[in-house]
């Protein structure tokens, strides 16, 4: 009973790493935009995988041991791709999607052996002390979407990140309704505090990748 109870609550959308593995990641039949995988967050999760940061032929690996944490993580697939690449990994997001996100660890734990993941949550604009200090990178997928949060992330993106943190941001470019407002108004936010640099599609995964879909490296101005 309890295993159909589950399948009728959660489907499943499986992600192949690049040595083979690969991650199942559960996701809610119902629920907010939090409870599925977006295409942005694949995209990205693809990205940590490429040979900028991960080439075992030539003994790369630039998470290993890395402090990584990541903002409204949804399901967690980008924070639990970093920590099956040796990452020390911090998924957060609201109270809401603590248990998605607790069910994906405990499906995937397997492939985490050098590395390490939690859950916690992080809602954005408020204390983060317990975050501190600074990461080594943040990762982000597909957060530039309600209006109402952009004020809120971009100051805890202030918050989080030290001179040395970068932040990986992957977003979907969507043209219709209130979205080109929230985007022009994250980057008019971001870039009194911040540098930011497009990844060209060249240098993503050779599969995972779109026009639509942007990944930028963000770092504190000097």
């Amino acid at each position: 009973m309890a295993d159909s109870a589950e399948q009728d609550h959660y489907f499943v959308r499986e992600i192949e790493k690049n040595d083979g593995c690969v991650l199942r990641m559960k996701q809610c039949y119902k629920g907010d935009v939090g409870c599925v995988v977006w295409d942005a967050a694949i995209v990205l999760a693809k990205y940590l995988e490429t040979k900028q940061f991960y080439d075992p032929a030539c003994q790369l690996n630039a998470w290993s041991q890395k402090c990584v944490l990541e903002l409204g993580s949804g399901t967690g697939v980008v924070g639990l791709m970093a920590a099956t690449l040796g990452a020390q990994v911090t998924v957060t997001d609201l109270e809401d999607l603590q248990t998605l996100l607790q069910v994906n660890i405990q499906e995937n734990h397997h492939l985490v052996s050098k590395g390490s993941i939690s859950a916690k949550v992080l809602k954005w604009g408020e204390d983060v002390l317990e975050f501190l200090p600074h990461p080594d990178y943040i990762l982000m997928a597909d957060c530039i979407y309600y209006e109402q949060s952009i004020a809120p992330l971009v100051e805890t993106l202030k918050l989080l990140s030290g001179p040395e943190t970068c932040v990986l941001c992957c977003y979907e470019q969507r043209t219709e309704g209130v979205n080109p407002k929230v985007e022009r108004e994250f980057f008019e936010l971001l870039q009194r505090d911040f540098l930011c640099k497009e990844i060209p599609l060249d240098q993503q995964d050779s599969e995972f990748n779109s026009p639509d879909i942007h990944i930028l490296h963000i770092r504190r101005a000097p």
